[in-house]
């Protein structure tokens, strides 16, 4: 441990921590701009200077190492003004039409010019109104309010591994481009939105379909549908003042009902269904390889999330085969709700709008692409994230607080704590185990209240494996068989099994890939500030849910056991394989 004073207050911290670290755990609050827990140290923005007596200058808190017997003073006149004047300059160059600005009042240097008062310009405006990039159909760049504090390249490159943008040029004419400074829809773009979580400013934001949705819902023709992602529940309320880890699951769907929306669906029942689709791929690869010794791509990969999808399209487009055929949740819920909902309401699909709320950017991207129409229309038509449907309710003059619970609408509304689950790392992972053992064995999975725990966790890579005793006859050839699992969450943890499986030494039959860190709660489109910690609460609050609800298996969902007795008839068939399975593009580098 290291000893050393912060404004003449003893603080020890491990050695090889930051000022910023120490001074964090006196709860002394030194502002930050380019500093983020989830990134490497930068050091570029200065606004977390201090004084450090001996020190000639003043020192970048999050930057400068610890040492015994070091004194920092955070809160001297010249730190004040050193930090007023860092502030001052990047507002010179900064846009700052914050009335209009999709960061207004979530704002990190709107918060900071509040509170040094910032009330005038001392430096000569340079602000310009730059190119704003529509092109993609997930995520906007707006030049002139980027700080240039490389928090966005950092996480492109550190977490997610794709480098879709980088620093150019120097000096004044420094900014943040992507590759030959050319649409973020036309370079190798995953639409994760981490970026967008980790923006400081309004630089980068979702692109915002609202307007568009209060206008399908205006329209008496328009027979609008709402779904849910099961991580929402669970973040939505931080938007509208909760603490983190708050679930809303109930008022929510009153909050959406009173927004205007004909139904409220739950993805969660389509999370449901992809178990039993994805459950029998994989029953179905292990016994063309284990049993029938046919040459078949294993590991099987998980296919629920978009980012994912678009970085193995553009990194590793030979392992494609080895991705399940299933669709995401999302356009699993678009296709029946333009079939066998529709069939079963009595309403033309052509007037059915679905607009879904997800805690994910890529979605919005997801749901553009040409493959996901084969309900014979677009299957979702509209993506909310969780940050838009918060600002959608703040509209609608609604709070949360006072609104009384109610249930999602029948028919594709009914769920199981697997479906919950989804919305965490290792969640997809831990309901479709819950379901294939059962189907394999015919008992329930050897793991006590069937918390498969093993596969829980943020860490990056999870390993885990659960052996086959006792299969039923028709899955003889299963017995004794160590089923072995890997789960990764973030782009650069995926990088690395995906390495792995292109060398051809994976020993995997099942791996479970999200996009983003900790999966969906730790999504692109969630509520801001989004860290280790906040992704933390938010699982243990699904998993919470996953606990209190009456069903926690995917095939025990009665909803799902009548749209195949109904509609889809079995796993796999000819209905299931148009609706709900899909196809994927290798894409250029």
């Amino acid at each position: 441990m290291i000893n050393l004073k912060i404004n003449d207050i003893p603080v020890a911290v491990p050695q090889g921590a930051t000022v910023l670290d120490a001074a964090r755990k006196l709860n002394i609050k030194i502002p930050t701009l380019c500093h983020h827990e989830d990134l490497c140290v930068a050091g570029n923005c200065r606004v977390c200077v201090v004084e450090m007596k001996g020190a000639r200058t003043l020192q970048a808190s999050c930057a400068l190492p610890v040492a015994d017997g070091m004194e920092i003073f955070t809160n001297t006149n010249q730190v004040r003004q050193a930090r007023s004047h860092i502030i001052e300059l990047l507002l010179a160059e900064h846009r700052t039409d914050c009335l209009k600005c999709p960061k207004n009042g979530n704002c990190e240097l709107q918060d900071l010019a509040l509170a040094y008062r910032v009330e005038e310009r001392v430096f000569s405006d340079i602000s310009i109104d730059k190119y704003v990039d529509r092109s993609s159909p997930s995520i906007q760049k707006d030049d002139s309010k980027c700080i240039r504090c490389q928090r966005c390249v950092r996480t492109c490159t550190e977490l997610q591994a794709v480098s879709a943008l980088t620093v150019a040029h120097k000096g004044k004419n420094m900014k943040i481009e992507t590759f030959w400074n050319k649409p973020l829809h036309y370079v190798v773009c995953t639409n994760c939105g981490q970026c967008v979580l980790h923006c400081p400013t309004g630089a980068l934001t979702e692109r915002n379909y609202i307007e568009e949705v209060w206008q399908a819902i205006g329209d008496p023709k328009k027979h609008v549908v709402v779904q849910t992602a099961p991580a929402v529940r669970v973040s939505l309320g931080e938007t509208l003042g909760y603490d983190p880890g708050k679930r809303v699951t109930k008022t929510m769907v009153t909050a959406l009902r009173r927004i205007g929306f004909d139904k409220v669906f739950d993805t969660d029942f389509t999370a449901d269904l992809t178990i039993i689709e994805e459950g029998h791929e994989l029953l179905h690869r292990l016994t063309q390889a284990l049993r029938d010794k046919e040459e078949v791509s294993l590991p099987m990969i998980t296919s629920c999330s978009p980012g994912w999808i678009k970085y193995l399209e553009h990194e590793f487009s030979g392992l494609l085969p080895h991705l399940s055929s299933c669709k995401s949740p999302q356009q699993m819920f678009g296709a029946v709700a333009k079939t066998y909902y529709a069939q079963k309401a009595g309403v033309n699909p052509e007037d059915i709008v679905v607009v879904s709320i997800m805690p994910c950017t890529a979605k919005k991207f997801e749901a553009v692409r040409p493959e996901m129409n084969s309900s014979g229309y677009r299957d979702v038509d509209y993506v909310l994230t969780t940050r838009e449907l918060g600002l959608m309710i703040k509209q609608a003059g609604l709070d949360l607080r006072i609104l009384p619970d109610s249930e999602y609408d029948s028919l594709l509304g009914a769920s199981t704590g697997a479906a919950v689950i989804f919305g965490a790392t290792g969640g997809v992972m831990e309901a479709a185990l819950r379901t294939a053992y059962e189907v394999i064995t015919g008992q329930e999975v050897p793991f006590e209240n069937l918390n498969i725990t093993p596969v829980r966790g943020l860490e990056g890579i999870k390993e885990a494996s659960i052996v086959i005793n006792k299969p039923k006859p028709e899955y003889s050839f299963l017995q004794g068989v160590e089923l072995k699992v890997a789960i990764a969450n973030g782009l650069s943890k995926a990088r690395v099994l995906m390495k792995q499986l292109d060398k051809g030494e994976s020993p995997y039959h099942f791996i479970e890939i999200m996009a983003c860190p900790g999966g969906c709660l730790g999504g692109g489109g969630q509520p801001i500030p989004t860290n280790a910690e906040v992704r933390k609460k938010r699982a243990q609050a699904i998993y919470s849910e996953d606990m209190e609800m009456t069903i926690r298996k995917s095939h025990e969902n009665p909803e799902i056991i009548k749209i195949y007795e109904d509609f889809l008839i079995e796993p796999l068939g000819k209905m299931s394989h148009k609706l709900l399975h899909t196809h994927y593009v290798a894409r250029h580098r």
